[in-house]
C-alpha cells in the first residue's frame, strides 16, 4: 500500500522518537524527523528515517517553529500528521492547535484538552468529577498548608508540579518526597523561588511494582477501540521516575476504571493512565496520564499494539478495528542504560537485591533503543556515552 502522507515526529534526541520513526518508517510511511539540532538526536541515524530536518527550538523560539512547520507543511500536497515524543511538544500543539489543524492532521480536536491532562490539578477535578479515585492533595497556596498536611495527609508525603516538564527541568527529578515538616517547609521555600505551581500529596502506598499502566488507543468518536495493561517493575529515578523495565501484565480492574473514564472525558488517540495500587487497601489510584507516545512502545508494537501507526491510519481515513489483549504475555521492555543506574540505588536501599534484578535478565523483553535490523542509532547512542565518560574523567 502506497501512503501519502508524511508522518512528522517532533523530537529526535530520545527513544520515544525513535520509536515512533521505527514503528511508522517500517510500514512504509514517509517519516520527517524534526529537532533543533544534529548533535545529541542519535534517532536521526534510523534507516526508517526519510526525512532528517532541523527547526527552530520548540521552546526558545516557539512562534518561530511553529511558522517554520507551517510552511513545511503548505508545500505538501496531503496534510502530514504530528507526532510529538515529549510533553513539552504535546503542550507546544495544545497552545498553537488552530494554527496547526489548518495544516496537519491531529488526533486531538479540542485546544486545550492536552494541557488540562497534563496539569495535574485539572486532571485530578476532571477524576474527581467522574469519580476516579486520585491521591488526596492541596495547592502550595492553600491556606493552613502545614496544618492540613499533617492532619490529613501524614509524612512521608510528597511534593509533585502541575507543569511536570519544567519542574524536571529546573530540579532535575519529578517531584519530592518530604518526611518531616521542617523538609516541607524547606522545598516549598525552593520551589516558590523559581515559581513553579506545586501540590503537596497524599503517598499512595506500595513498591514500584505497584505502578500500573492502562494504554488505550480511543477513535474520533472517543471510543477506545485497543488496549493493553502493564506492569512496572523498575522504575528511574527509582520509586518516582519512568518505567526502565516494564511487563505486560493482563489486569481487568484498570481496563474497568480507565476505559469508560477515558470514553466519559472525550479523549481521542493515544493514551496512558498510569494507577497505583495501594498495598494496604488494594485500592487503584489515578497518578497520571501520559497523552504522547509511551516510552515502552517498541513493547506494545512487539505485542501488535502499534498505536502511532493506527493514529495514522484512522486520520487518514482506514479502518483500524479492534483489539484487546486480555492475557498476560509477560512480555517485557528494558532501557538499559537508566535501568543500571536504577539498579544501584534498589540496592543501595535495600528495595532489591543484585539476584532479584539479575533474575530478569533472562526474561524475554523489547529493548529501548539497539535493534540488530536498525543497529546506527544504537552505535550513535554508544558514541554519545562514550563521549559523556570522557569529559568525565578528563574534567
Amino acid at each position: 500500500m502506497t501512503y501519502k502522507h508524511k508522518a512528522v515526529v517532533l523530537g529526535c534526541n530520545y527513544y520515544i522518537g525513535l520509536s515512533l520513526i521505527r514503528s511508522l518508517g517500517k510500514e512504509g510511511i514517509h517519516v520527517a524527523g524534526v529537532h533543533y539540532q544534529e548533535e545529541g538526536a542519535y534517532a536521526f541515524k534510523s534507516k526508517y528515517l526519510s526525512e532528517k530536518i532541523i527547526a527552530p527550538h520548540y521552546e526558545k523560539e516557539e512562534e518561530r517553529f511553529k511558522d517554520f512547520l507551517i510552511e513545511y507543511a503548505k508545500k505538501e500536497s496531503h496534510k502530514p500528521l504530528l507526532f510529538p515524543s515529549a510533553d513539552p511538544y504535546v503542550l507546544f500543539i495544545d497552545k498553537y492547535f488552530d494554527e496547526l489543524k489548518e495544516y496537519f492532521l491531529i488526533n486531538q480536536t479540542q485546544k486545550g484538552f492536552w494541557s488540562d491532562i497534563i496539569d495535574k490539578d485539572a486532571l485530578y477535578l476532571l477524576a474527581e468529577k467522574h469519580n476516579v479515585r486520585v491521591p488526596k492533595s492541596f495547592g502550595s497556596e492553600e491556606e493552613n498548608l502545614v496544618e492540613k498536611v499533617e492532619a490529613e495527609l501524614g509524612y512521608p508525603c510528597i511534593i509533585k508540579p502541575f507543569d511536570s516538564s519544567t519542574f524536571v527541568s529546573t530540579f532535575r527529578r519529578k517531584l519530592f518526597k518530604v518526611n518531616s515538616r521542617k523538609e516541607l517547609l524547606q522545598r516549598l521555600a525552593e520551589i516558590k523561588e523559581k515559581n513553579i505551581a506545586v501540590a503537596v500529596q497524599q503517598l499512595v502506598q506500595g513498591f514500584d511494582d505497584h505502578m500500573y499502566t492502562f494504554d488505550a488507543y480511543l477513535n474520533q468518536d472517543a471510543k477506545v477501540t485497543h488496549w493493553v495493561t502493564a506492569q512496572k517493575q523498575r522504575q528511574y529515578p527509582i520509586n518516582f521516575g519512568a518505567s526502565v523495565y516494564i511487563k505486560q501484565i493482563y489486569v481487568p480492574e484498570l481496563v474497568e476504571i480507565g476505559k469508560p473514564f477515558l470514553e466519559a472525558i472525550g479523549y481521542k488517540g493515544f493514551a496512558e493512565i498510569e494507577f497505583k495500587k495501594d498495598a494496604e487497601t488494594g485500592d487503584y489510584y489515578l497518578i497520571e496520564i501520559n497523552a504522547r507516545t509511551t516510552n515502552f512502545n517498541q513493547m506494545l508494537v512487539e505485542l501488535g499494539y502499534n498505536m502511532p501507526l493506527l493514529a495514522y491510519k484512522e486520520l487518514t481515513g482506514e479502518a483500524i478495528g479492534q483489539k484487546q489483549l486480555k492475557e498476560t504475555t509477560g512480555l517485557g521492555f528494558h532501557y538499559m542504560y537508566e535501568d543500571i543506574h536504577a539498579s544501584k540505588g534498589y540496592i543501595r536501599s535495600k528495595q532489591l537485591t543484585a539476584r532479584n534484578i539479575l533474575k530478569t535478565y533472562t526474561e524475554k523483553r523489547v529493548g529501548a533503543i539497539w535493534d540488530k535490523d536498525d543497529p546506527k542509532p544504537g552505535m550513535a547512542y554508544l558514541g554519545l556515552l562514550a563521549g559523556k565518560v570522557k569529559k568525565k574523567i578528563t574534567g
